[in-house]
C-alpha cells in the first residue's frame, strides 16, 4: 500500500511539472507568427509609398529637364534680343551722328526744298514716320528684353523650387529605405523566433512523451511487483514501448522583388570596346558645367545627357531620363566599366572600382566620385 502511495506522487509529480511548464514558456509560435504577419503588412506598406516616392522623383527630373530646355532657349532669346537692341543703338547713333554733321539742317532743307503743298506734307510725314518708327522698334527690342529676363527669372525660381522639392524627395526615399530595412531584419529575427520556439516546442512534447512513457513504465513495475506478492520466484516482463518524436521544420524568410539579372548585353560581350569608348567620352566631359535640361557636351550637361551623349559616341542609343534608361537596360549584378549606375532620379557612368563619372547637381561640373547605385545597367 504504501509503495502504491509513493508511485502515486511519483506520477503526480511528473503529470504537475508538466501542466505548470507551458505557464512558462515563451511566446507561442501563433503570436510570433502573428507578429510577423503585421510586420510584413507595414512592409508592404512602406514599399508602396517607397514606390510613389520613386515615381515622383522621376517625374521631378522629366520637369527638371523641361524646364532647364526652357531657360536654355530664354537664354538664347535673351542674347538675341539684346544683339538686336546692339544693333538698334548704333543704327540710331549713325542717325544722330549724321544730324550733328549737317547740322541739323538737313531735315529742315528737305521740308523747305519741297515744290509743292503735298510734297511738304509727305516729306514732313515721312520726317516723322522716320523717327517715330525709331522710338517704337527702341521700346520694343527694350520691352522683348524685359520681357525675356523676367522669363529667365521666372523659369529659375521655378526650377529652384523643383530642385528643393527633389532634395525632399530623396531625403523621404532614404528615410522609407532605412525603415523597410528595419522592418525587414524584424522580420528576420522574428524568422529565428519562429523557428526556435518549433524546436523548442518539438523538445518540449518530446521531454512529455518520455516522460509520460516513464511514468507509465514505473506505474506498470510498480503494479508487477504488488501483483507478484513478493514471490521473487516470479519474472515480470516490462515492456518498454518506444516512439519516435521528430520536431517540425520551418524555414522564415523575407521576399525581396527585382528582375532577372543578366551579364549579357552588346557592351561588354558584343563589344567590349565600347566600354572603354564610353568611359573615354565620359572622361572628356569633366569640368563641363551641370545644366538641367543640358545635351551640349562640352557646353552644359545633366545626369542623363552624360550618359546618354557617352552611350550616342560609342554608337548605342539610349533614352533621354534616367526612369526611361532603367526600363530599357538591363540590371547586371557584375558591374563592368561603361555600364551606367542607377539610383532614382540620377545616372552616372561606371569606370570600375567602385568609381562613377557623374553630372551631380546645380554648382557641381561633371566629376569623378565613389558609386552611389541601387542597379547597375547594361545596353
Amino acid at each position: 500500500m504504501k509503495r502504491r502511495l509513493v508511485q502515486a506522487l511519483i506520477t503526480s509529480i511528473v503529470v504537475s511539472s508538466l501542466v505548470i511548464t507551458p505557464l512558462l514558456a515563451a511566446p507561442s509560435v501563433d503570436d510570433l507568427k502573428e507578429d510577423k504577419k503585421a510586420a510584413e503588412n507595414e512592409v508592404g506598406s512602406l514599399q508602396n509609398q517607397l514606390k510613389d516616392m520613386i515615381g515622383k522623383i522621376n517625374q521631378l527630373e522629366e520637369d527638371l529637364i523641361a524646364k532647364g530646355e526652357e531657360i536654355t532657349q530664354a537664354e538664347a532669346d535673351l542674347t538675341e534680343a539684346e544683339e538686336t537692341e546692339k544693333q538698334q543703338y548704333e543704327d540710331m547713333k549713325l542717325r544722330i551722328k549724321f544730324m550733328y554733321e549737317e547740322g541739323d539742317t538737313s531735315m529742315v532743307e528737305t521740308l523747305v526744298t519741297s515744290e509743292s503743298f503735298s510734297e511738304l506734307v509727305s516729306k514732313a510725314e515721312y520726317v516723322q514716320n522716320v523717327h517715330t518708327y525709331d522710338r517704337d522698334k527702341l521700346q520694343e527690342y527694350a520691352d522683348t528684353k524685359q520681357q525675356i529676363a523676367e522669363l529667365k527669372s521666372t523659369l529659375e525660381t521655378e526650377k529652384e523650387n523643383m530642385e528643393s522639392l527633389q532634395t525632399e524627395y530623396e531625403e523621404q526615399e532614404e528615410e522609407l529605405n532605412t525603415t523597410i530595412s528595419e522592418k525587414q531584419e524584424e522580420i528576420s529575427n522574428l524568422d529565428e523566433q519562429i523557428e526556435e520556439a518549433i524546436e523548442a516546442a518539438a523538445r518540449e512534447a518530446e521531454e512529455k512523451r518520455k516522460a509520460e512513457e516513464a511514468a507509465a513504465a514505473a506505474a506498470a513495475a510498480a503494479n508487477n511487483r504488488n501483483n507478484s506478492g513478493g514471490n521473487n520466484g516470479g519474472s515480470g516482463n516490462t515492456n518498454n514501448g518506444g516512439g519516435n518524436g521528430s520536431g517540425g521544420n520551418y524555414a522564415g524568410g523575407g521576399n525581396n522583388g527585382g528582375g532577372s539579372e543578366s551579364g549579357g548585353g552588346a557592351l561588354i560581350n558584343g563589344d567590349g570596346s565600347k566600354g572603354s569608348i564610353i568611359v573615354n567620352a565620359a572622361r572628356s566631359q569633366i569640368g563641363v558645367p551641370y545644366v538641367w535640361g543640358g545635351t551640349t557636351p562640352g557646353v552644359g550637361l545633366d545626369c542623363s545627357g552624360l550618359t546618354q551623349y557617352c552611350y550616342r559616341v560609342a554608337g548605342i542609343s539610349i533614352p533621354r531620363t534616367s526612369s526611361q534608361q532603367l526600363a530599357r537596360g538591363t540590371k547586371v549584378s557584375n558591374p563592368q566599366p561603361g555600364d551606367i549606375c542607377w539610383t532614382p532620379g540620377h545616372v552616372a557612368i561606371y569606370i570600375g572600382g567602385g568609381r562613377m563619372i557623374e553630372a551631380q547637381q546645380s554648382g557641381v561640373p561633371v566629376c569623378e566620385s565613389n558609386v552611389r547605385v541601387t542597379y547597375y545597367l547594361r545596353f
